[in-house]
């Protein structure tokens, strides 16, 4: 019997092309063979002293090649490396005496659950490529075969020296070594080394295994695995699934103990309670980590990676087969939203490459996303292959599993594999759908990619960061403990205040970042970031937590940037608007809330369209120039209705307004979720006749270098390689867009703060995924970490200055105009303003109830930083009069009381 037989050695192919996990003997050089370490080099080193701690593994060289010569002049057939080889201290196989018959029972062979042993269901080998098996000096094996010998002088013996101090053995002699394992020492003296003597040692071990075969030399690369049973199988308690390399955390019952008796040590709380169980008989079993989605949603699996066995149309081929994807209010073109089969009949499917092993947990579904037809998949099965081939269906004892799947279109539906599956492609085959339609069907699919140490691409892609941050969704609870903690670690530069309460009573926390909080600086500016508006827009509600970790420990390294933006800046930072909406999209989970759930607050109302709608008001006063009752172009009143009790506002709503009257913004931006795109107002057009429509205001130029300055800066948001989240494809305006040029909205935030206040708002749209899986955080931190740090330096571009009169006190409600800009701003409290303009020479002028009018020229660089430009304005002789007759006690005069008294008199002289 060959050891493919074993299951110890056999290769396992992993992809169609070129590309396998160990190349084909003969078809290619492989890297130059270190010396390699027989277990004889091992006795012999333990018969010269140089013991070892035990319980300790040494991981075998990964670029190391095979002779296949030997193994072959042998009768063994080929053998690759077979990964890892460790020898650790006694190990039970746990239910196994009839294949075991071992005196000490000290033998553990740890692979890849794939192969049954006959007569021994609780004992299985593998015909995965990285095999460990984990033997000891004390093993007794009765009547083993002689091992066959290699040919002589086939492979060198390995040097010593190139031992690793990690390769042990047991505390025993060697001498107590019997049988056919010092056979195998002494085989593994020659030139097969290792993999004769494991061998040979599983030839005697464990009989005949009939479920493997050897896999033939002839067509490697298009080959499917022959054995199947790792789809069915799950590993038992202790035993690794797919060991290609140690689990982090992973540490040997001997070298614990060894930790245990250093002094000083402290155990863990895991540790105590593991022990603490051990002594109550009680075995601790943690459950499995879940694995993520591949992101199909967040467009990691890229349109290349899907494909179907037909589609309707290109709008509805395998590519639009993306969870939550959404077709827009033009259907019938490119992006529609589903992929949706060309035929209804049990045969067709769609295929998701993940291009490397992954084990596939679960899937999830959604029918077509579509305003005038209703399609859905009602059933499916889920079948798995290596090489898009040989296809094998998940099964259980009955046969093969048959999912249900969707009731209604747009509600997300998780069907978790019964057993988890080792595969490369997973494909979806719809059986029954919505007999009034069709085969359309949106997916995500569940799944943990396998490492591959031989794959050096994957991990260079792979995206890190070194910010220690705290990378996790965080409810209410947890977003208020997170903000006591960086106000504890930080409490001279932050502040905790609320705004109000939500609609179930929750407070609208805020934190206040600036070298002086709680307090407005004369002369420094005011900018917000506010997340969360949409209850299940979650990642701008995560950037905003994980911004205020990131500065107040930058500001305690003393990082340049962050101490002198602080120190000129006061910033203010409001996680979650809506944390009603948030509640209910958090006990959802991140894939299965749909696209709306949690949208809305507890009574149903849209707070980022909840405003009072300002843009009506002006522009039917610039269309009537005849009005009595003129408009201004800045600080336009809320009208009388939407401030009443029976108007339909939303607590929140009506917290926002009042936080944004207090407090002087200069620059604020709204993080929203669904889309990569800056949106700037105005959010509404002019024309109610069009949907569409691209509507500037007077300062469109200043908002749309804001917007290009985030999207810039951010990781795809101007990548013209990217696909479109949706329907859009923002990339011909680099990642910004007007926002009645994408879809009109009356009394939105953007339109209101520019209108109400001095604050020039943008909606900031940060992901395609609303609500992306907890490992997604730290790659959607890393794309939007500078783009969230230069949009708040922008807060100091254009002019800044005070008002003040001849006394040097500020004058509060100046208005500050720029010829050619029909848009005005308002001074503060103190006299102090700030004009968001772009580099240029501009005409300033300043007025205010009873004072002089004064203009000044005043000159923007480009260099960061406002221009100084202040004001000091006198009263007019009216108004002195008036203050100086105030000042004695006397009323000021009044010509029309005193035409009146005049005709008075005359009538009453007639």
């Amino acid at each position: 019997m060959t050891p493919a037989r074993l299951g110890l050695c056999v290769p396992t192919p992993i992809s169609r092309g070129r590309e396998a996990l160990w190349p084909r003997a003969g078809r290619r050089r492989l890297p130059a063979k270190p010396p390699f370490l027989g277990i004889s080099a091992l006795l012999d080193e333990r018969r010269a002293g140089g013991a070892r701690s035990p319980g300790t593994e040494r991981e075998l060289p990964r670029n190391w090649g095979w002779d296949t010569a030997a193994p072959r002049a042998a009768g063994l057939g080929s053998i690759p490396p077979a990964g890892r080889v460790s020898v650790c201290p006694c190990v039970r196989v746990p239910g196994c005496p009839s294949v075991c018959p071992l005196e000490c029972a000290c033998v553990r062979v740890s692979v890849c659950p794939t192969v049954r042993v006959p007569n021994c269901p609780f004992a299985r080998l593998s015909v995965c490529p990285s095999a460990r098996l984990s033997v000891s000096p004390c093993v007794r094996v009765p009547g083993g075969a002689p091992s066959p010998q290699p040919r002589p002088g086939s492979i060198p013996r390995r040097s010593r020296s190139a031992v690793p101090a990690a390769q042990t053995l047991s505390a025993r002699s060697p001498n107590k070594v019997p049988g056919l394992l010092r056979k195998a020492a002494m085989i593994a003296r020659g030139r097969s080394g290792l993999c004769l003597a494991l061998c040979a040692f599983g030839l005697a071990l464990l009989g005949d295994v009939s479920r493997a075969v050897p896999m033939d030399d002839q067509d490697y690369y298009l080959q499917e695995i022959t054995n199947r049973d790792h789809y069915y199988s799950f590993p038992y308690p202790g035993e690794e699934f797919f060991p290609f390399t140690e689990q982090p955390g992973e540490e040997a019952p001997i070298r614990a103990a060894e930790r245990e008796e250093r002094p000083g040590f402290k155990p863990s709380r895991k540790e105590l309670k593991q022990k603490k169980n051990n002594k109550k008989g009680k075995p601790i079993l943690e459950p499995p980590p879940d694995c993520p989605p591949l992101g199909l949603e967040t467009l990691k699996i890229t349109d290349f990676q899907l494909h179907a066995s037909t589609a309707k149309r290109y709008g509805l081929g395998a590519h639009r087969g993306r969870l939550n994807i959404q077709a827009g209010v033009n259907e019938n073109d490119f992006y529609d939203g589903a992929w949706c089969a060309g035929r209804n009949d049990p045969y067709q499917w769609i295929e998701v490459d993940a291009r490397r092993l992954t084990k596939f947990t679960g899937v999830i579904t959604q029918g077509r996303n579509s305003l005038w037809s209703s399609n859905w998949v009602t059933s499916y099965r889920v079948l798995v292959s290596n090489d898009s081939h040989a296809w094998t269906a998940v099964r259980n004892e009955s046969g093969d599993v048959i999912f249900e799947g969707n009731s209604e279109k747009e509600i997300p539906v998780l069907n978790m594999l019964p057993v988890p599956l080792v595969a490369r492609y997973i494909r979806i085959n719809p059986r029954s759908w919505f007999q009034e339609g069709s085969i359309c069907m949106r997916l995500e699919i569940l799944g943990c990619p396998l490492p591959d140490p031989n794959n050096y691409y994957h991990r260079r892609n792979e995206m890190t960061t070194t910010d220690n941050l705290d990378f996790k969704h965080h409810n209410y609870k947890e977003m208020r403990q997170l903000m006591k903690t960086v106000n504890k670690m930080c409490p001279n530069i932050t502040r905790i205040y609320n705004i109000g309460k939500s609609h179930q009573g929750l407070k609208l926390y805020a934190v206040e970042i600036s070298d002086n909080p709680g307090e407005h600086e004369v002369g420094e500016p005011e900018f917000h970031y506010i997340a969360g508006a949409h209850g299940n827009e979650v990642l701008g509600r995560e950037l905003i937590l994980l911004l205020m970790q990131f500065m107040c420990q930058e500001y305690l390294a003393g990082n340049p940037r962050i101490v002198h933006l602080i120190q000129d800046t006061r910033i203010h930072l409001l996680p979650s608007v809506n944390p009603d909406g948030y509640d209910k999209a958090y006990k959802a989970g991140s894939e299965l809330g749909g696209w709306s759930l949690g949208r809305w607050t507890q009574d149903g109302i849209d707070i980022n369209n909840n405003f009072p709608d300002l843009n009506s008001l002006l522009w039917e006063s610039e269309d009537q120039k005849k009005s009595k009752r003129k408009v201004p172009n800045h600080h336009i009143p809320i009208p009388d209705w939407y401030l009443s009790e029976n108007a339909t506002v939303a607590v929140e709503t009506r917290a926002i307004i009042a936080w944004m009257e207090k407090i002087p913004f200069v620059l604020g931006g709204n993080l929203q979720g669904g889309e990569l795109v800056v949106a700037y107002p105005y959010d509404m057009v002019r024309s109610m006749w069009k949907t569409q429509d691209y509507t500037p205001t007077p300062d469109d130029h200043v908002f749309r270098w804001l917007a290009y300055s985030y999207a810039s800066t951010h990781r795809l948001m101007t990548d013209a390689r990217r696909r479109a989240c949706h329907t859009e494809d923002f990339q011909k305006e680099d990642g910004t867009v007007n926002g009645a040029s994408w879809h009109t909205v009356a009394g939105s935030i953007n339109d209101f703060s520019y209108l109400h206040t001095n604050c020039f708002e943008l909606s900031i749209y940060v992901g395609c995924d609303k609500y992306p899986h907890e490992s997604e955080l730290p790659e959607e931190w890393e794309n939007n970490r500078e783009s969230l740090i230069v949009f708040m330096e922008q807060v100091h571009r254009g002019i800044k200055g005070i008002v003040k009169d001849v006394h040097g006190k500020g004058i509060p409600n100046a208005v500050i105009s720029v010829e050619g800009v029909n848009h005005d701003i308002r001074t503060g409290a103190d006299g102090d303003y700030w004009r968001l303009l772009n580099p240029g020479e501009y005409v300033v002028g300043v007025k205010a109830e009873g004072y002089t009018a004064a203009t000044k020229t005043c000159e923007v660089g480009y260099d960061m930083g406002a221009t100084q430009c202040d004001f000091t304005i006198s009263k007019t002789n009216l108004a002195r009069i008036k203050e100086i007759m105030r000042k004695f006690g006397k009323q000021p005069l009044s010509l029309a009381a005193r035409r009146l008294r005049q005709r008075a008199r005359r009538w009453q002289r007639r």
